[in-house]
């Protein structure tokens, strides 16, 4: 005996079911009341029925590739963030990935990176911004960051600046954003590309000369991340954006195999010439559909995942809010507490905070991983800064031995230091007051039995 009578009623029973299951199952996990000693996590996802249900009607059109869904979040993610053009990928490492190989592409002319060519960067921060380069053969150039904003020390810019420069490629840390105003105006003295990871800040943002606009959004391509720790999450997602129309074009090139077509899934001969064009060397009439004008992935988002992100983005400027609010009783509960370095936001921005950093003085009397150690064993989860100075890790053993591959502007010191004295927590919207307070006495319990 059937249930309904047609697929529309088939669809929103089964939703109706979906959400019956979280409210019974799932919310009760979300609202459980914490407990000191209860596993507090530095990150975690923020959802209700609403994601669910989404990701079972996208389940039920078993379209499974890049879909409506994709096409409806593209078009708001965009709205939201302040820019023309967004394209959906299947991770932040992706976007990155596709955001460098963009500038790559010989459409560029003179501004085309080629290989050998430098690209500006820090080396305190997460590989993933530094991969690419690296893969496609260009060289980074680290300079140093300042502490405690943890961004590029921008002092040190025309330092690291050489006849091969071709773009400055940084990360916003932890959703404060580095110094905009400075790099951008660096970037267009010397004709330089700028990327910005905004991986971890989503939300954030900055002003200048009185205009305020979203961090990602001020240099020529940025990136976004929707892993689950990250302000909104896909499970699995990034996000490549611009204003640009031709970086647009590229971008999704390179995203969709690097097919010269610019025809969505499902649809054929949007350029009117499919069998009547001439590309390269092919033959006249070779299927527009398989001309490949650059040597691209296949790095598409599947429908499922952008329908999470298009119940998420609904929660968005909550998350934001939530994450600023749970940074600032941090923030305020640990001013004073000696041996740390608390974080500070970079002059005229407004971070939408992804963790809470904290250094360790070099003379507090207890080291970094004594007060993490610390925490951990108080169920209060912590993180380092990423890689600390990823030029000294393994993946970079070969390189330093020949001295090639990379370049260093200067001294890295507080690369290094943040590398031995600095770790982060977590300022997700799922904290509490409770939690939060739970953490802020934690860390001054340890640093009082070590005066």
């Amino acid at each position: 005996m059937k249930n309904w009578t047609n697929e529309a009623e088939a669809r929103e029973k089964i939703k109706g079911l979906v959400a019956e299951y979280y409210h019974d199952f799932k919310e009760p996990e979300q609202k459980k009341e914490f407990k000191p000693g209860d596993r507090l996590s530095y990150a975690s996802r923020v959802y209700d029925e609403k994601e669910m249900c989404t990701l079972v009607d996208a389940a039920l059109d078993f379209w499974l590739t890049t879909g409506r869904f994709s096409d409806e979040f593209e078009k708001k993610f965009a709205e939201w963030i302040g820019v023309k053009y967004a394209n959906l990928v299947n991770s932040g490492s992706s976007a990155n990935l596709i955001a460098f190989m963009t500038l790559t592409a010989p459409e560029l002319g003179d501004r085309q990176i080629k290989r050998g060519d430098e690209v500006i960067t820090v080396a305190a921060g997460f590989p993933t911004t530094i991969t690419p380069i690296l893969q496609y053969g260009a060289v980074p150039v680290f300079v140093d960051v300042t502490v405690p904003q943890y961004n590029i020390d921008v002092t040190k810019l025309e330092a690291a600046l050489s006849p091969k420069t071709k773009a400055v490629m940084i990360a916003h840390t932890l959703g404060n954003p580095f110094d905009l105003k400075h790099v951008k105006a660096f970037c267009d003295k010397h004709g330089l590309w700028l990327v910005e990871d905004n991986c971890d800040a989503l939300g954030s943002e900055y002003t200048i000369d009185g205009v305020t606009k979203k961090t990602g959004t001020w240099g020529h391509i940025g990136t976004s991340s929707f892993y689950p720790p990250h302000h909104m999450t896909m499970g699995e997602g990034g996000a490549v954006y611009t204003d640009d129309a031709e970086l647009d074009k590229i971008v999704r090139s390179f995203r969709d195999w690097g097919r010269d077509c610019w025809c969505i899934g499902g649809v054929d001969n949007t350029c009117k010439c499919r069998f009547t064009g001439k590309f390269g060397e092919l033959p006249a009439g070779y299927d527009h559909k398989y001309v490949y004008s650059h040597f691209g992935f296949n790095l598409k988002v599947t429908d499922m995942q952008a329908a999470i992100g298009c119940a998420q983005l609904e929660k968005l400027d909550y998350i934001v809010e939530a994450r600023r609010r749970n940074f600032k009783i941090l923030r305020e509960g640990l001013e004073g507490t000696e041996g740390l370095i608390l974080p500070e936001p970079i002059k005229n921005s407004d971070p939408s905070w992804f963790g809470f950093l904290i250094s360790v003085k070099s003379d507090a009397g207890f080291t970094r991983n004594q007060l993490s150690e610390y925490l951990e064993s108080k169920k209060i989860q912590t993180r380092n800064l990423f890689a600390g100075n990823l030029v000294k890790h393994p993946a970079f053993d070969e390189m330093r031995s020949t001295g090639k591959g990379f370049r260093i502007v200067g001294e890295l010191k507080n690369t290094d230091f943040v590398m031995t004295n600095t770790f982060w927590i977590g300022v997700y919207p799922g904290m509490t007051e409770e939690m939060l307070q739970y953490m802020i006495s934690t860390i001054k319990e340890f640093v009082a039995s070590h005066k």
